[in-house]
């Protein structure tokens, strides 16, 4: 049964790390949610860029895709998979495979590629977000294809009210705050 003064976790919302998540894959982590169902939720983390350059993993989509052109890590779970996703939506990359890429004119600029993603079960998602580990926002425009990502996770927390905006002075190592 849910906590009604809990936020809750839909499709389209950030999840934000909190300083209590210990687990390094999500540690100051924001992800994006993509699915939340009675069976579980599955997200992509959205800043965690890699060292693989586009252009040297997927040739075609290099011309499309948003500074820095890397691909980024979307989370621990088919990292042999890649999701593609845009200020407009999610990019059918399988369709785009066969085909042309898409042009200027469809919409698909500034795409952003993940390889990998986060997914919970069923309730674990309610129960991370219960035990403290995990904070839920609407996202803004610019946070899938930030040009900044490695300080995504702090901009997201200083956009909050009230005291939830000073944690986005906490560093990665607890005992320095």
């Amino acid at each position: 049964m849910s906590n009604p003064s809990l936020p809750v976790p839909i499709a389209g919302r950030l999840l934000v790390a909190t300083p209590e998540l210990a687990d390094p894959n999500f540690a100051h982590t924001v992800v994006l949610l993509l699915a939340v169902r009675p069976e579980g939720a599955l997200g992509i983390v959205l800043n965690r860029p890699s060292d693989r350059r586009v252009d040297d993993v997927l040739p075609r989509w290099a011309d499309r895709v948003a500074a820095p052109a890397v691909v980024f890590f979307g989370g621990p779970v088919g990292l042999d998979s890649v999701v593609g996703l845009s200020a407009q939506g999610a990019v059918d990359l399988d369709d785009a495979m066969f085909g042309d890429v898409p042009g200027d004119d469809d919409g698909t600029s500034d795409i952003r590629l993940f390889a990998g993603s986060a997914g919970w079960g069923a309730e674990q998602l309610e129960a991370e977000i219960a035990d403290g580990s995990w904070w839920v926002f609407d996202v803004e425009a610019g946070d899938v294809t930030t040009s900044d990502p490695e300080t995504l996770w702090q901009r997201v927390l200083r956009r909050q009210p009230g005291l939830t905006a000073w944690f986005a002075l906490a560093t990665a190592d607890p005992s320095f705050n």
